[in-house]
């Protein structure tokens, strides 16, 4: 699902305004849904402040329209992740946002399949599932191991439970973007 700046640009700005909403408490405001926007995909809504992690959080499955989707996972990203307090309304002017728009899902038979930098990685235990989206890996220059035991580890198994039989290793691409890199800030 190639996307245009046009469109990469106004989920940007969907982003941004669902969480100053959420924070504020006003209910979402409703989107046009055209083109590739009103497709259904997953995507990951990431919030750094100074380069630093903030929340993410997204959705793996396309059940929703991508613009839909970008909506709901910013506020909750804001508000919800629970390794962080929810963000305030003073933070909110310095957080940048990141979007990744995720590809399908591809099972992979052995790790060899993956390339870190490129794949995204799920791995599916059963009853729990973990994620990592790609840039994780290059930014803390894991090898394809260390990756997968981070995903476990995320998915609540031991570290090494990506290497069990019964666990299934998925791999996805993602269209990454930011409002650093556009420039775009809000008002």
């Amino acid at each position: 699902m190639p996307l245009s700046e046009s469109d990469k640009r106004d989920l940007l700005r969907v982003a941004r305004n669902s969480i100053e909403r959420a924070i504020t408490k006003q209910a979402p405001s409703s989107e046009e849904m055209r083109g590739v926007l009103g497709e259904p995909a997953g995507a990951f809504v990431t919030l750094r402040m100074r380069g630093e992690l903030r929340g993410c959080i997204g959705y793996i499955e396309p059940r929703l329209p991508l613009i839909k989707t970008v909506e709901e996972v910013a506020a909750k990203a804001a508000l919800e992740d629970p390794r962080f307090y929810p963000l305030t309304r003073d933070e909110c002017d310095d957080v940048d946002i990141e979007v990744s728009v995720l590809s399908q899902l591809q099972q992979v038979e052995s790790i060899d399949q993956i390339e870190i930098g490129r794949h995204g990685v799920v791995l599916d235990g059963g009853i729990t599932r973990g994620l990592l989206l790609p840039q994780v890996a290059e930014e803390f220059h894991w090898d394809k191991e260390t990756f997968l035991r981070h995903t476990a580890v995320k998915a609540g198994l031991p570290p090494e439970a990506w290497n069990h039989p019964a666990v299934q290793l998925y791999t996805f691409t993602v269209e990454k973007f930011s409002e650093s890199e556009f420039s775009v800030k809000h008002h």
